[in-house]
């Protein structure tokens, strides 16, 4: 498959879910992978109230990582689709993805990012064709004499960037290849060439897509310390071998309260070699649950990140690793930490949300003032009835009945089941459970529903009798009825 890039952005999010901040309405160029970051523009800024549109006022990008399992999510990509002017693929595009075996690719999940932008008119970052993590066991272990590595990295290059090429506007050809002290990583690529993998693999890139620009990607080299220094040393040396690398990608996972003070500077010294610099993986982690106070301070840094982004003329643009909490990678490999994205659990915006767009200059965010829908006391609205109309031991029939005060075109009802039960068949809905979350989603006949309108659905759990959890819907608690 090969994509054309996109020659011109629509950017017209719509009314796409109830609840969602994805609204408004622009037009915008998207820029050639050789352009300026400022080609990018909208008309009028100020009426900017998407991501997207408020980045785009400033000729820059903003993006999210896509979680291929996700794409079937209407709430998920609705935001995906309607705030985010570039996506990079989580995992699909990574080596072990891709090719598991050795010649035998996979290529769904990644033609469905690639088929995902083209459809909603956005940039995608390529992430990523060398790294020594999330490679498949035959290239780790395969213990291949150098010659042969070398042509089985130079093949998987041609054929990943070889078949995307048009549809990639930046590539990640080299990530994390430091050690935190500046030396390089001890992987199966530096075991067999050394650092001359690197060059190589950039050469191999540019081969076979010349238009993309092609970045090296890390993290903890946001501000100036030892590793961001191996960094500029190698793209410095590079660059004077004329090696054909454009760009670099600064990851930015934080914590909260540990911004580096000299982030704005370290971009800059990097934009002075003639580079384009991009924030590529950001999130700000916490230790949860989160707090009003934390969340507000979370929001501060985020909006200083694009800050300082914005005082760089070659900084790109800005991509977050993921759209809500719930879904962030963060909780498994940091226990007791998260809370480090956009949009909660919910998929509702956070103050972080409001400030990324402030950032951008676009519209502002809600009314400290005004109610907030996700306060208890305030109107709720939809109304939910759960009734459990039939159980045994171990086992019981649910129905649930939710209405909703404003029309829907797509919808999510979300309760939760006792510790350990789960839905086991369903009707009316389609279900997915994480943890004790349930989710039930709409299906062809009953995805629109007009305003004050009722939808039904029902579900076998293989749990007895049991209390009725509050439902939400499109992320929105509802009233009980």
């Amino acid at each position: 498959m090969r994509l054309a890039r996109r020659a011109a952005v629509a950017i017209a999010a719509g009314t796409l879910l109830t609840g969602l901040a994805v609204h408004g309405t622009a037009t915008a160029t998207a820029p050639h992978a050789g352009s300026p970051p400022d080609t990018l523009t909208v008309t009028d800024p100020a009426q900017a109230d998407t991501l997207r549109e408020a980045a785009a006022s400033q000729g820059r990008f903003i993006g999210t990582a896509l979680n291929d399992a996700l794409l079937g999510d209407p709430a998920y990509t609705a935001i995906a689709g309607g705030e985010f002017s570039s996506v990079t693929a989580e995992n699909a595009m990574k080596w072990g993805s891709l090719e598991p075996n050795r010649g035998q690719y996979n290529w769904a999940g990644a033609d469905r990012l690639v088929e995902f932008a083209a459809a909603h008119d956005q940039q995608v970052y390529g992430h990523t064709l060398v790294w020594h993590s999330q490679l498949p066991g035959w290239v780790e272990n395969g213990g291949f004499a150098p010659a042969e590595l070398r042509q089985i990295v130079d093949d998987h290059i041609a054929t990943v960037a070889g078949r995307y090429a048009g549809s990639i506007d930046r590539w990640d050809v080299l990530n994390e290849v430091f050690n935190e002290d500046g030396t390089f990583r001890d992987s199966v690529f530096y075991r067999a060439f050394g650092d001359r993998y690197i060059a190589d693999a950039f050469r191999a890139a540019h081969a076979a897509d010349p238009e993309a620009k092609l970045f090296i990607n890390d993290y903890n080299t946001d501000g100036i310390n030892a590793k961001s220094d191996g960094m500029y040393r190698l793209v410095s040396s590079l660059l004077a071998e004329g090696v054909p690398v454009h760009g670099v990608g600064f990851q930015s996972h934080m914590i909260l309260g540990q911004m580096p003070s000299s982030y704005r500077a370290n971009l800059q010294r990097f934009a002075d070699l003639g580079l384009e610099v991009a924030v590529t993986e950001l999130d700000i982690r916490m230790n949860t649950p989160a707090d009003p106070a934390r969340l507000d301070r979370q929001a501060d840094q985020y909006r200083q990140v694009v800050g300082d982004c914005l005082a760089v003329s070659r900084c790109s643009g800005v991509t977050v690793w993921g759209i809500s909490d719930r879904d962030s990678w963060i909780p498994d490999v940091f226990p007791g930490e998260g809370a480090a994205n956009l949009y909660d659990d919910a998929y509702r915006p956070k103050p972080a949300y409001w400030a990324v767009l402030d950032a951008f200059g676009g519209a502002p965010g809600p009314d400290p003032t005004d109610p907030d829908p996700t306060d208890p006391g305030a109107p709720a609205s939809c109304t939910a009835a759960y009734r459990v109309v039939n159980s045994w031991s171990g086992g019981s029939v649910v129905e649930v009945s939710v209405t909703t005060a404003t029309a829907l075109d797509g919808w999510q009802a979300r309760f939760a089941l006792p510790a350990g039960a789960r839905v086991t068949n369903g009707w009316n809905a389609v279900f997915a459970a994480a943890g004790g979350a349930v989710t039930a989603s709409h299906v062809d006949h009953n995805r629109v529903v007009p305003a004050g309108g009722t939808v039904s659905f029902g579900f076998q759990a293989d749990t007895g009798a049991h209390a009725t959890p509050a439902v939400a819907l499109n992320g929105a608690e509802c009233a009980r009825s």
